[in-house]
């Protein structure tokens, strides 16, 4: 897990500091000398719970220490990440991500606990880890200053739900395969007239589920 903080735009946004990441382990605040933080489910079944008690003392911990916008939970039936939530969550000043492992957590923990369950797909991966560095990682990477060009974010695919345009460098021609003129003419208001149209018609043949309200 440290490991994803430690290269490139998030490495950089924590040398600027711009965000603080602390990655906490539960098992510190576990109440048995075996450092436990799962157990079998209540009526039986196949695979390992993880437990309230340890996931308790561990927010409430936290928050003694600091007021948090968000105390959220990764989880596969959570609402479906998408660039509006990273948005959002990127103007919030402390968030809690809790990863879960096994066969989830204790349903108390989501009933009382938590304020908010994000899901990255509709797949189940070992542990909460990888989709709460995604999630990291979609929200830093929008923070005033974590990009060298800020106005590179805002023409990201998803930015008002419209995938991006494609793009070229050079050569401008490359095995006979050549860049749209438009793009080598130097006049600004008909590149982003075109890259526009692009964006629409890309968005209206890969995503259409997204296009709605975007063809005018």
């Amino acid at each position: 897990m440290k490991g994803t903080f430690s290269h490139s735009i998030l490495k950089r946004a924590i040398q600027k500091n711009l965000v603080e990441i602390n990655i906490i382990n539960l098992r510190d605040y576990a109440a048995n000398k075996h450092k436990s933080v799962d157990d079998y489910a209540f009526g039986g079944g196949a695979g390992m719970v993880m437990m309230i008690e340890p996931i308790d003392h561990c927010i409430t911990d936290l928050k003694s220490k600091r007021n948090y916008d968000e105390v959220i939970y990764m989880s596969p039936d959570g609402e479906l990440l998408n660039q509006g939530i990273s948005n959002s969550l990127s103007l919030k000043k402390n968030i809690i991500i809790l990863c879960g492992h096994y066969k989830g957590v204790d349903e108390r923990v989501r009933q009382h606990l938590i304020t908010r369950e994000i899901s990255v797909g509709d797949y189940v991966l070992s542990g909460g880890e990888l989709p709460a560095a995604v999630l990291c990682d979609s929200i830093i990477r929008i923070i005033p200053g974590v990009l060298n060009d800020e106005t590179s974010a805002l023409s990201d695919s998803f930015q008002d739900n419209l995938l991006a345009p494609p793009v070229y460098t050079r050569p401008a021609n490359y095995k006979g395969w050549d860049v749209p003129e438009v793009l080598l003419s130097g006049n600004e208001s008909l590149i982003n007239e075109w890259r526009h149209q692009q964006s629409l018609e890309r968005t209206q043949i890969r995503r259409p589920d997204l296009s709605d309200g975007n063809s005018k």
